[in-house]
C-alpha cells in the first residue's frame, strides 16, 4: 500500500482540487457544481485559503479547506478550519488526524497559532474527534443568513 502523503493545493493544481472539492461533497452529501479551472485557480492563488489533500499514491482520499482570518486586536491571524473530509474507505486510519496536524504545521511556520472549527452539536463523531486531538470545545451560536430578509434586502 501507497504512504499517506499530504500537501497544500496552491496554483496550478486546479485539477488536484476540482477533485478533492468534489470528493468533499460526497462525503457530505451535498449537491455539487463542477468549478471551472479559472474559479479554482483563483481560489488557490490567495494566500488566506487553504486547501489540504491527502494522497495515497494518485489518490485523494480526504481533505480539509480553512481560511486565514486576519484580527482586530493584534497583527496576527486565525485559522478557520471549514471543511474535513475523509472517504468513507479511508476512515479511522488516522487520515483526518494527520490533516490535522498538517494544518497546524504550515500555521505555525506562517505565525498562525490559533486554529478553531465549528461541529455541529448532533455530530458525536465530530466532537470526539475534535477532542481526541486535544482541541476545548467553546459554546457558541453560528447564525446564518441566506437570501433576502423580511424586508426584501439582501
Amino acid at each position: 500500500m501507497n504512504e499517506l502523503g499530504v500537501r497544500r493545493l496552491i496554483q496550478g493544481d486546479a485539477a488536484a482540487a476540482g477533485v478533492l472539492f468534489e470528493m468533499m461533497a460526497r462525503v457530505f452529501e451535498e449537491d455539487f457544481e463542477p468549478l471551472t479551472e479559472d474559479y479554482l485557480g483563483h481560489l488557490l492563488d490567495r494566500e488566506d485559503f487553504w486547501a489540504l489533500a491527502a494522497f495515497i499514491g494518485p489518490d485523494i482520499v480526504a481533505g480539509l479547506t480553512a481560511h486565514a482570518l486576519p484580527m482586530t486586536r493584534s497583527r496576527s491571524s486565525e485559522l478557520f478550519i471549514y471543511d474535513l473530509a475523509v472517504r468513507q474507505d479511508h476512515r479511522r486510519q488516522g487520515v483526518g488526524s494527520r490533516l490535522v496536524s498538517e494544518l497546524r504545521a504550515a500555521g505555525a511556520a506562517k505565525g498562525i497559532h490559533e486554529i478553531f472549527v465549528p461541529a455541529d452539536n448532533e455530530d458525536r463523531h465530530a466532537l470526539d474527534f475534535y477532542r481526541a486531538l486535544g482541541a476545548a470545545a467553546s459554546s457558541v451560536t453560528i447564525f446564518t443568513f441566506s437570501g433576502r430578509d423580511a424586508r426584501g434586502a439582501l
